[in-house]
């Protein structure tokens, strides 16, 4: 299979790919246009023998490349991609709904992805260690080395079906590692597309394998076989835990929810502060794990910061995906947009005042503005992952930082404030994963770390370079200095 899309009309089929070979099978998984519902492509749906399969072809032992091999196919594929950047956005946009302004984006932060990660295969990070250096020491150096994982699995979502793919595969590939991944079902498209182009530019078959089908049916072998030395997983909460369960005596990278907010103090910039809370909450129809899911602002300027958030979101154009002029797209399927629904109306029920929005047309759902939410209502304790802008309001910094972090979860923070000092006291006292200061809460390169606490996960970072550090093993051996 090559990288040549035929996206522009409904109905191709992609084969998966196991040891770079194209592997389908009668029955298959549909993928549907969000916005319409009609079908615009499929899958194969394997079972659990044919996973296993997968697996233990990939664990018989990658092949082994050198630095500049591994560095090469990463620069080759983002070459191939870059080429083809605007029918890889409407692929995208075709299997989840998502407006071509941001699966545009997407491919930008894909490419990025995959060129650090060919910078990263060149870097030797090894240390040289004295070994006489107290007395009990010998006159000795040390040297470390990283050795690549004989396999990882990575299991990725629907809300970033490019992204996240890339960040599992591009650093297996520069760490040396074998990887058997399964996208999500809702959007695999875009993962067996970059298989398939990375195989083209000179990835050897026994380096990537894609796998599709039920979680609930292929699920388990991909956490628990024995050949698997890393499970790398990216989604929700409760399968995160699931999956934490099954691990037995293996390694995990496990990436889950958000509840993010964006804390506004008096001295804060409002119109920055709107703009971030709209980029934040809305940006790819609000489903990311670091979208902004709170905004926590001070009582003192919560009735302006709200008036300019509502007029801020009205100006958002909600529609159909494919239109360039499209701000906001769909969430990922009409059942989504009518949980989002609900989960509104609830909050309004406990009092909230809505502001703006809470307009559902299948599955388009658009901005939705609600002030004085209690801050025990479910929409603002849970993760809530679309377009709502919940105002919780609060007296001081110090209420402030009690609310954002009175959730089970910790990922990221976004701070409007130009008091040094609240910054000081706000990058300590958070309990989360990140604080970025005068931004939203997910922002970030594709090379810094990236990673939650608490419910949001283990610790272990993602982002290249950490997950390169994941997907390897350090070795010391040392050597007589006479």
């Amino acid at each position: 299979m090559g990288s040549t899309l035929s996206i522009e009309r409904p109905g191709f089929h992609f084969p998966c790919l196991i040891g770079g070979r194209p592997v389908s099978r009668d029955e298959r998984i549909l993928v549907r246009y969000p916005f319409t519902g009609e079908e615009i492509g499929s899958v194969p749906r394997l079972d659990e023998q044919e996973v296993t399969r997968a697996i233990e072809t990939a664990a018989s032992g990658p092949p082994r490349l050198s630095r500049h091999e591994r560095s090469q196919i990463l620069l080759r594929a983002a070459a191939l991609i870059e080429a083809q950047a605007d029918a890889v956005a409407r692929l995208i946009t075709w299997e989840s709904g998502l407006c071509l302004k941001d699966t545009a984006y997407e491919v930008r932060r894909a490419l990025d992805v995959l060129r650090f990660a060919a910078y990263e295969a060149l870097r030797d990070d090894g240390q040289c260690l004295a070994f006489d250096i107290s007395a009990n020491g010998k006159p000795r150096r040390g040297y470390t080395l990283r050795e690549p994982l004989r396999l990882v699995t990575a299991i990725t979502p629907f809300n970033h079906p490019l992204n996240q793919v890339a960040h599992k595969v591009a650093p297996s590939i520069a760490s040396g590692s074998a990887m058997v991944l399964k996208p999500s079902e809702k959007t695999p498209l875009s993962a067996v597309y970059l298989a398939a182009v990375l195989h083209e530019s000179g990835l050897p078959p026994g380096m990537l394998s894609v796998v599709t089908g039920d979680p609930a049916e292929i699920g388990r072998a991909l956490v628990t076989h024995p050949a698997v030395e890393l499970v790398s997983f990216t989604g929700g909460v409760e399968i995160g835990k699931r999956i934490a369960g099954m691990l037995g005596y293996r390694r995990a990278a496990l990436e889950l929810g958000g509840n993010d907010p964006l804390i506004v103090l008096d001295d804060a910039d409002l119109d920055e502060a709107a703009r971030l809370a709209v980029y934040g909450c809305y940006k790819n129809s609000g489903q990311r794990c670091t979208a902004v899911k709170r905004l926590i602002v001070s009582e003192r300027v919560a009735d302006e910061f709200a008036a300019r958030l509502a007029a801020a979101s009205a100006q958002v154009k909600v529609g159909d995906p494919r239109d360039p002029a499209t701000d906001m797209g769909t969430v990922i399927s009409e059942a989504a947009a009518r949980q989002l629904e609900a989960a509104a109306a609830d909050t309004l029920a406990r009092g909230a005042t809505l502001l703006f929005g809470n307009e559902r047309r299948g599955a388009l759902y658009g901005p939705t503005v609600m002030d004085r939410v209690p801050r025990d209502a479910p929409s603002v304790q849970q993760e809530t992952f679309g377009p709502h802008a919940p105002i919780l309001r609060v007296r001081d910094i110090d209420e402030a930082i009690a609310v954002a972090n009175g959730t089970s979860y910790g990922l990221s923070a976004g701070v409007c404030t130009n008091d040094m000092r609240h910054v000081h006291r706000l990058v300590r006292e958070l309990r989360c994963g990140t604080v970025n200061v005068r931004e939203v809460p997910g922002y970030r390169s594709e090379l810094s770390p990236f990673g939650g606490i608490k419910d949001s996960g283990t610790g272990v970072k993602e982002g290249v370079v950490e997950a390169m550090k994941a997907m390897s093993n350090v070795k010391l051996y040392t050597v007589p200095w006479e």
